[in-house]
């Protein structure tokens, strides 16, 4: 069969357009970037501590240039141990008034499509200037924090530092050799401190992460796949996995958004908070658990729900993705509220925590570029720099920007996934049904990892049912890809 050509960049830009994105950045923001060659320290208000001496190191994604954050940890009294969490100083080269602002406050969010990212920041910044390159010192914004052996916090503080990565390191290969699949890789084994800090990180890594659980935050693990594309041609799609390595950067930036939000209220000034409220549809959850033989209460309750999802992940894991995504889907999406000082908002249901905000990815997402705004007003003993009406205003925008992001996101990874199948036509598949209802029976192969519909034969088998299925169809503009139940 022929090779199906389609521009993936070209359909992501139309995808861009179609939500209200801009995909291009404006001669205005061209123009202030030439302006812009080094980070500056000169004129900055209050002390700056020189951290650059601790061994400070990045783990992200295998394919990240826009390195938001940076750790490193150390020995407390009485078995306690204290974090570090660097965050990018983004607010020192974007000023509010700039027009590089006014294209991230519009968009809100970088946008990840299988074939190209649209970052909200201009890269000269978001994988250069201010972001936390290896060997480079850079300005940034510490969250240094005392937890104690259970994983909790005990106290914390925020300062301005200059920190230097030390070693950029990635999840596979941190992951891997964390839970004894490979070697360590190769910077880790020149360096044993570094070696003795990535130990010491997945330690209380998951002390932090067994107290939330045990607080009621939700064990939920949906499928990510992750389109290959090379040359503009999908040649791939492999699942991606949580693994050690990347609780670690979870549990330790989970624990720097709370620090936010309190260091914020600490300071008599509005938190920018990110929030999942009370599950409305929580009767559907109960109907779903009751289906599995499991009586969850009648009012919403996370330790219940919890202590649900980890017996369903012993009892049916493969099925359990699939469960996750449903009650996912029923806790309802994430938003951004304002919690000013002596009001009470909603917290965050899955992660059973009342004050968290987004404060760890100023280069990605605008809500953390507003919170560290003011805690820099906040150490500064400045100014709020937002009113009322603004926060309120950039709440309801960033909510709303942030659904489309994630449509546009869904979007070009179904139609990638249709690429890579219209190869395919009349091949037979091993898979799991993982929905059924009046709109059709859907089921999920398991190579490559995408998700489709039984357009025929549907009607013969169920939710959890392995099957195998014959490609039928697809329609790669809407990402539409079809099956028939295969009896030989």
């Amino acid at each position: 069969m022929e090779k199906t050509e389609v521009d993936l960049v070209d359909l992501a830009r139309v995808a861009m357009q179609a939500r209200g994105f801009l995909v291009d950045f404006s001669k205005e923001v061209s123009e202030e970037l030439n302006a812009i060659n080094a980070l500056s320290i000169k004129g900055e208000a209050g002390e700056i501590k020189d951290m650059r001496n601790l061994c400070w190191f990045s783990i992200d994604n295998d394919d990240s240039k826009d390195l938001d954050q940076l750790t490193s940890l150390e020995a407390f009294q009485e078995g306690k141990v204290k974090i570090y969490v660097a965050i990018a100083d983004v607010s020192l080269s974007v000023t509010k008034e700039s027009s590089i602002n006014n294209h991230a406050a519009h968009n809100t969010t970088s946008v990840y499509t299988p074939a190209v990212i649209f970052s909200m920041l201009p890269e000269k910044l978001s994988t250069n200037l201010t972001s936390l390159n290896p060997g480079e010192d850079r300005c940034a914004f510490v969250t240094e924090m005392i937890i104690d052996d259970q994983g909790v916090m005990q106290e914390f503080t925020i300062y301005k530092a200059l920190v230097k990565n030390q070693a950029q390191l990635t999840y596979n290969a941190v992951g891997d050799w964390l839970e004894g699949k490979t070697n360590p890789p190769d910077i880790v084994l020149r360096t044993k401190e570094l070696e003795n800090q990535l130990v010491e990180h997945d330690k209380i890594a998951q002390k932090m992460k067994n107290y939330r659980h045990s607080k009621g935050s939700l064990s939920l693990e949906t499928i990510e796949a992750k389109a290959i594309i090379q040359n503009r041609i999908v040649v791939d799609i492999v699942e991606e996995k949580k693994n050690r390595a990347k609780e670690i950067i979870e549990n330790f930036m989970i624990m720097a958004n709370q620090a936010a939000t309190q260091f914020l209220h600490a300071g008599d000034f509005p938190a920018f908070k990110r929030v999942v409220r009370v599950p409305r549809r929580w009767e559907k959850i109960v109907e779903i658990a009751d289906r599995l033989g499991v009586k969850l209460p009648a009012d919403p309750n996370p330790k219940a729900l919890e202590a649900f999802l980890i017996d369903q992940k012993l009892q049916r894991p493969d099925t359990f993705p699939d469960l996750s995504l449903s009650i996912v889907k029923l806790l309802g999406r994430g938003e951004y509220v304002v919690e000013y000082p002596g009001e009470e908002t909603f917290g965050h249901f899955g992660l059973a925590l009342r004050n968290y905000s987004h404060s760890t990815a100023p280069n990605r997402r605008f809500p953390d570029l507003i919170t560290q705004r003011m805690i820099r007003a906040v150490i500064e003993k400045a100014p709020c720099p937002y009113t009322r009406q603004e926060l309120n205003k950039l709440a309801e925008h960033c909510t709303l920007k942030e659904a489309d992001a994630d449509r546009v996101t869904r979007q070009m990874q179904k139609t990638a996934a249709a690429v890579l199948l219209s190869q395919k036509l009349q091949q037979v598949f091993d898979g799991i049904v993982t929905g059924k209802s009046s709109n059709g029976t859907w089921v999920r192969i398991f190579t490559p990892p995408v998700d489709g519909k039984i357009v025929l034969g549907g009607d013969k088998v169920d939710v959890g049912d392995k099957v195998k299925v014959k490609l039928i169809s697809v329609d790669i503009q809407k990402g539409f890809i079809d099956f028939d139940a295969y009896h030989q």
